[in-house]
């Protein structure tokens, strides 16, 4: 076990860790106990009494309350030579020697990097992205002190920003870490989402989102000495720029790019190409079945910037005449476009704390 509160943890320690927390609940008895049933939900249907969902193999299962915690939807990559970012190098057949293509520059680049020279590949990596922006390294640091109420809820983004800015470079200037600020803010991040005007949410997303992403969702330092190691020896190049075109030929791929700020194009040979850029982010685009049904059955709509569906503040799923279902309830990223900032464990547990605390009472009154 890591002694250090500041330690990350592998994914496959903390998984070992919640399957040992639900394993006390796993019975026999299904009338008490959880019972977990692997299969794909392909429809959802909601009635006055029950909800029912269908399971491919014709699989029929009725209750009081579904609740939809699908995670993330990776994006399905229709490049020509794309490799499965979820799936190890070795695994997916990828020359040592040859020139990697990573679209992103984020977390699941950093990860899937590592997971190349972990299997020694030997070839150049590139990482593309539109801003070139990798993710910061965490310290170990604890929060600031952040008083809810010189927090200026409600304002409009550039305001906040430039409050934020304020704040952040007062604390350097006093010896602080900027890292400090970044988590201080944290506990209210979801009341400021809900508080800004939608052009404001829509400017965010747009101008501001990627420099937040990287302050906010870290490296552990041992990973930055790894990249920054990489990134030294030319094993790994970051690119700030946009795909242009893919013409996949008997090496591999052809691509051709436009570097940010520049009209001409450049061009490289790669071996194979991975889509790093991250998940679907407009719900329209999701190839999950349970969640096209919701909205084939109008159980359910997108919110107006595309990056969630529609939510109650208590979680209930809104369907597309805009009332909230009593019986249809979302959690984790899939609700984003009212949270926010509802992809990290603590958020998401505290949300399934709320939500549990709030169904209970309903259920015993």
């Amino acid at each position: 076990m890591c002694p250090d509160p500041y330690c990350f943890v592998p994914r496959q320690s903390y998984g070992d860790y919640l399957a040992d927390l639900i394993a006390p609940l796993t019975s026999h008895d299904e009338r008490r106990g959880l019972t977990i049933i692997q299969g794909e939900c392909i429809a959802i249907r909601e009635t006055p009494s029950d909800v029912a969902v269908t399971l491919a193999d014709g699989t029929l299962l009725t209750g009081a309350i579904a609740i939809l915690a699908t995670g993330h939807d990776a994006a399905a990559s229709r490049l020509p030579g794309h490799v499965d970012p979820w799936i190890a190098p070795a695994d997916a057949g990828i020359d040592s020697n040859a020139t990697m293509l990573i679209l992103g520059t984020g977390l699941s680049m950093v990860d899937y990097v590592l997971s190349l020279l972990r299997h020694g590949h030997r070839g150049q990596i590139v990482a593309l992205s539109r801003r070139g922006l990798l993710p910061r390294a965490h310290r170990r640091i604890d929060p600031m002190r952040l008083a809810e109420s010189e927090i200026p809820f409600g304002a409009r983004i550039g305001a906040l920003l430039h409050w934020f800015r304020h704040r952040i470079e007062a604390h350097v200037a006093e010896g602080g870490d900027w890292r400090s600020a970044i988590d201080a803010i944290r506990p209210y991040t979801q009341r400021l989402w809900q508080e800004l005007p939608l052009e404001s949410r829509r400017r965010f997303l747009e101008h501001a989102r990627a420099w937040w992403d990287v302050h906010r969702h870290r490296t552990a330092p041992e990973v930055e000495t790894r990249i920054a190691e990489a990134l030294a020896t030319g094993r790994l190049t970051v690119v700030s720029g946009k795909l242009a075109t893919v013409t996949p030929n008997q090496s591999g791929v052809h691509v051709s790019y436009r570097r940010r700020g520049q009209s001409d194009l450049s061009e490289l040979q790669v071996g194979a190409i991975v889509d790093c850029t991250g998940i679907v982010k407009d719900p329209g685009a999701s190839n999950n079945p349970a969640v096209r049904s919701l909205f084939d059955n109008g159980l359910s709509r997108i919110d107006p910037l595309r990056i969630g569906i529609e939510v109650t503040p208590d979680c209930a799923i809104v369907d597309a005449h805009g009332s909230a279902s009593r019986r249809l309830y979302a959690v984790g990223p899939l609700t984003r476009a009212a949270f926010w900032e509802i992809i990290a464990v603590p958020d998401i547990r505290q949300q399934c704390v709320e939500l549990a605390s709030r169904l209970g009472s309903d259920a015993l009154s």
